[in-house]
């Protein structure tokens, strides 16, 4: 299949779909978001973009391409970034970091919580709030009274539905399964949608987190420091130069001390080399 000026398509489907469509697509996510994307995508962008074009009254990925390219793009832009990327999560999800968290860094925070100081963590990806949670119901596991002390949680993700959602707190009983039982049964409670049963998390919970939107490799708002910081399987989506970066601009948002909990694929890299230490399974301590 070829356009009617003689250019193969890369994908064959409603919409001509050109490796020049591709590349700009590509330029475009990488310079909004910092994603990587390589040709071998090219199927998966056709048809999850392919929607978008239906949803706007498009007539082809040219069309779309000069929208997302222009001042009024804006909105299209973080609309076309959440279609592409893929919000895998799940309830205390690589387990071994929230054991580390638990057994090796709260009791100390905790400690320092109940003298008075500040305990800042941070969910860096946080998808639909499942991260956060997790991290706020091991934080109550080792430190009940949390939420009446200066210790808060900040939840941030680029994509303003994820943000919502975990905003919204509601989960499926069979998205809390793998939390514990006691803390599932403690800070979530039922909460009947639509006719289905959901869990909803409780005041204590909302209390303990905040969520908002942010891209990682735009601006970062926040000027206090953080304990613990959460960043896992985000930075693999980025090409090398990127991911070096994002691990640099951690470490000065670190307390001495402080504890990155990465992706299990994941490793740092970059000038942050010489400030952390590996401290555990795909986790790493700030040198003091």
């Amino acid at each position: 299949m070829t356009t009617a000026a003689g250019r193969p398509a890369l994908v064959e489907g409603e919409f001509v779909f050109t490796a020049e469509d591709f590349r700009h697509i590509a330029e475009i996510l990488h310079s909004h978001a910092g994603i990587a994307l390589n040709e071998g995508k090219a199927a998966l962008v056709y048809s999850r973009l392919a929607k978008r074009l239906r949803a706007l009254g498009l007539r082809s990925f040219r069309e779309y391409c000069a929208l997302i390219q222009g001042v009024e793009g804006v909105d299209e832009r973080q609309s076309m970034t959440a279609a592409l990327t893929t919000n895998v999560t799940r309830f205390y999800r690589e387990p071994h970091h929230f054991d580390h968290l638990r057994d090796e860094v709260m009791p100390v925070l905790a400690e320092r919580a109940r003298a008075g100081g500040r305990v800042r963590l941070w969910s860096a990806a946080c998808s639909n709030g499942q991260e956060p949670y997790s991290m706020a119901m091991t934080v109550l596991s080792v430190l009940p009274e949390a939420a009446e002390l200066d210790v808060r949680i900040l939840a941030t993700d680029i994509d303003p539905n994820m943000v919502a959602e975990g905003a919204a707190g509601v989960y499926s009983e069979e998205a809390l399964a793998p939390a514990p039982v006691l803390l599932r049964q403690r800070y979530f409670e039922k909460a009947p949608i639509q006719g289905r049963d959901r869990l909803s998390a409780n005041a204590t919970l909302r209390r303990l987190v905040t969520f908002k939107e942010l891209n990682l490799i735009g601006d970062w708002p926040m000027r206090g420091k953080f304990d613990v910081i959460f960043c896992r399987n985000v930075v693999i989506y980025f090409d090398d130069a990127t991911q070096e970066r994002v691990w640099s601009r951690f470490t000065p948002l670190m307390t001495p001390g402080a504890m990155l909990y990465i992706g299990h694929s994941e490793r740092v890299s970059g000038p942050a080399t010489a400030r952390l230490r590996t401290s555990g399974l795909t986790a790493y301590r700030l040198a003091s």
